[in-house]
């Protein structure tokens, strides 16, 4: 005997108590009952909403993809810059891999963002303490903190310069001012302090985005699972 899914018409088995292609539940009625008279069995199962997540599944797999994205994404890798695509990458694979180890046919938007906010915030950690690690590593361990200073030195002289130009071209008034911003962000900026404080919000604000992305991938890893076992009309 075979039914048909009121969620996605599909053709199901007597004997499945969940739709293959859309994880929907069903009734499951007694071979022998009279006609005109079946009643629904009880179903002992646990029923799979695609809207739910199973977090010690869902946690293992983000885990798994989260340590090499985290670290493809730190400042460690020459592959750094392309971090956020690293991310988002990651929370897909994390929810395809979900799916495949619980066998839901497919799940929605928001438990693929869910699942793709956990990888981000594992990723994301990772990521920024990888980074941190590294500089503490450089500049303690290896002593480099001369060509760390001067590198920081450098990198605020070209965006003072830039910031002059446009000054100068916006006019000798705004100029002027924008000289004297500049001479008192630069003291700031120059000390050790203020250099701790860029570099930890440059990490944090890096590790945001990352947060995001992974988000984003999540949801599209759904939206591609769901479209991957879309019925044939």
């Amino acid at each position: 005997m075979e039914i048909t899914c009121i969620r996605c018409q599909q053709t199901v088995k007597a004997e499945n108590c969940y739709c293959p292609v859309c994880g929907l539940p069903q009734l499951v009625y007694a071979a022998d009952s009279v006609p005109g008279q079946t009643s629904p069995e009880r179903w002992d199962g646990a029923a799979r909403d695609a809207g739910s997540v199973d977090w010690k599944p869902a946690l293992r797999a983000a885990l798994l993809v989260a340590v090499p994205a985290g670290l493809l994404s730190s400042d460690v890798s020459e592959a750094g810059r392309m971090g956020m695509l690293w991310m988002a990458a990651a929370a897909v694979w994390a929810v395809a891999l979900y799916v495949r180890s619980q066998r839901p046919a497919w799940i929605t938007l928001g438990a693929g963002a869910r699942i793709g906010l956990v990888t981000g915030l594992l990723g994301a950690w990772l990521a920024f303490g990888f980074s941190a690690g590294a500089l503490l590593v450089e500049r303690f361990v290896f002593h480099q903190s001369s060509q760390i200073d001067a590198e920081w030195k450098a990198g605020i002289d070209a965006g003072e310069q830039r910031a002059q130009q446009l000054a100068e071209w916006m006019g000798p008034a705004i100029a002027a001012q924008e000289q004297a911003n500049l001479a008192q962000d630069r003291a700031q900026k120059l000390t050790p302090e203020g250099h701790a404080g860029w570099v930890v919000f440059g990490l944090a604000s890096g590790s945001a985005f990352l947060l995001l992305f992974g988000v984003a991938g999540g949801a599209l890893g759904a939206r591609l699972l769901a479209r991957a076992r879309r019925p044939e009309i």
